[in-house]
């Protein structure tokens, strides 16, 4: 730690004599002295894996050999990777939404109650445990025991008292795929349910008064004043979590580690890189799995920006 620290001044202690010797440095100049070494870094940590990732999506396996898009054409017409595909667009078009819109009524109704610090707590409360760890606790609520046996799991023991059998719930595809999903929309719909809060409370009171004057009350007063008035922190919230989803790959790994048809593109980008050895199929996955994520990133950034200009 010291010699890290030692290096952190001596690198800080050369920029800045570099940068103040002249008596008139350019602009650029100052920029890139501050900048430089974070661009240097960006770029051999960044920049030059992106290229490398782009270059083995189109070779096969780890044999060097020039195969063009044959590992695209395969990702979209192979019944595995098609699984795979389904279940990523079945993540994007499912969690987010559900999270969002658990947050978003959890947040409304418990505005300004008389237990609103401890409600929105316990919701809060599975932020604070890991992927891996929240994963473990519903898999303990999945376990399968045979009948006859004492049920060790929560859904199931549930099911056994009203007179049912046991199931195994995470071999059943495609619901298997639900459940999972069930472990991710309980840690974000915290996550959604504290930004849009602020976002209600940031409302103006002048507006829910005037709508008050006018009648609008109870469901009225959430569709007509309160959905307009966050939209874009609603919208923010939901490309976020769509994001997380796109790359959610310790759940599905803790959860089934992809098997039973439950594997999605972060998951499967792995296995075929590290398990199967195909870095050249691993590295499409990777890439495709890239040109998902950017429009969403930039139409994220897009609403934030819309969001502190409101602010």
């Amino acid at each position: 730690m010291l010699i890290a620290i030692g290096l952190f001044v001596a690198l800080m202690a050369i920029i800045l004599f570099v940068v103040d010797r002249p008596r008139n440095p350019a602009r650029w100049f100052v920029g890139f002295g501050f900048t430089g070494v974070a661009l240097l870094l960006l770029l051999a940590g960044l920049v030059y894996p992106a290229v490398l990732t782009i270059w083995t999506s189109f070779l096969r396996r780890n044999s060097g050999d020039f195969i063009g898009l044959d590992n695209y054409a395969r990702a979209f017409t192979e019944p595995q990777f098609l699984v795979v595909l389904g279940n990523t667009a079945l993540w994007v078009l499912v969690a987010p939404f559900v999270a969002t819109f658990l947050g978003l009524v959890y947040a409304y109704v418990v505005d300004r109650s008389r237990f609103e610090k401890l409600a929105k707590g316990l919701v809060f409360l599975p932020m604070a445990i890991s992927m891996v760890g929240a994963s473990i606790i519903w898999k303990f609520v999945y376990e399968f025991k045979p009948q006859g046996v004492e049920q060790t799991g929560l859904l199931n023991q549930f099911l056994v008292w009203l007179g049912g059998e046991p199931q195994q719930w995470l071999l059943s595809r495609p619901l298997n795929t639900f459940l999972i999903m069930v472990v991710f929309v309980w840690i974000q719909t915290g996550f959604a349910m504290t930004l849009l809060s602020a976002s209600i409370k940031a409302i103006p009171t002048d507006i829910t008064e005037a709508a008050r004057l006018d009648g609008v009350s109870g469901f009225g007063m959430f569709w007509r004043i309160t959905i307009p008035s966050i939209r874009p922190a609603l919208v923010v919230v939901l490309t976020t979590i769509a994001m997380t989803t796109l790359k959610t790959f310790d759940i599905v790994r803790t959860m089934t580690a992809g098997q039973f048809g439950t594997s999605i593109v972060a998951l499967e980008f792995y296995d075929q890189g590290f398990r199967q050895q195909d870095a050249g199929m691993a590295a499409a996955l990777a890439v495709l799995l890239f040109v998902i994520v950017v429009p969403v990133v930039v139409y994220n950034v897009r609403q934030q920006r819309k969001v502190e200009e409101i602010r």
